[in-house]
């Protein structure tokens, strides 16, 4: 691959993640429910406490997309994102199977490898880091965007998700206590 078609993927990359990111976090800062819903949103999901959580979800996003955007700072902002997908993934979309449709992690797999794809590639020429003479990219700037975001997110939830009691279903016949009806009872 040239290079200059290594600058042209970076700043496509960029130019999709960046604005999304962004995005995100302003609609959980200013969104229809604002502050206020998702706070609520991250209470139900066990991020303690969800009021930090929030702000610093919104924050996160906002400042790790403008950073992508401007291609600036790499890979710190592809860490962040690939935390953000990390947290996301282990929460709001555990256990919902693949597809993001039936709220599945499929957004969050695609969101973090195209993370760690950027931090590969770097900022490119195309970006405030050039222009500064901060250039890293590479397999060393992949995996310390992986590991630094998979571990932030693990950090994170060891010390702040403490999920709420799973609701029990209703027990099936052979699991109910037995009642004096019942054959077992006298036994």
């Amino acid at each position: 691959m040239a290079s200059n078609d290594g600058d042209l993927a970076s700043f496509a990359l960029r130019m999709g993640l960046g604005p999304m990111l962004v995005a995100h976090g302003a609609n959980k800062a200013f969104g229809a429910g604002g502050f206020e819903g998702t706070t609520g949103w991250f209470d139900s999901l066990g991020l303690q406490p969800a009021w930090l959580h929030a702000r610093l979800a919104a924050a996160t996003e906002i400042g790790a997309g403008a950073a992508i955007t401007l291609g600036l700072l790499s890979p710190l902002p592809s860490a962040a994102a690939v935390g953000l997908m990390a947290t996301a993934a282990a929460t709001d979309h555990r256990g919902k199977g693949f597809f993001v449709f039936k709220g599945g992690w499929e957004y969050t797999a695609i969101v973090g490898v195209a993370s760690v794809a950027l931090a590969t590639l770097g900022s490119g020429r195309y970006s405030l880091d050039h222009a500064l003479g901060h250039r890293r990219s590479g397999k060393r700037a992949a995996m310390f965007a992986l590991a630094v975001g998979v571990a932030s997110a693990a950090g994170l939830l060891a010390a702040t998700y403490r999920p709420g009691p799973a609701s029990d279903p209703e027990p099936t016949a052979t699991e109910a206590e037995p009642t004096a009806t019942d054959p077992e009872h006298d036994r």
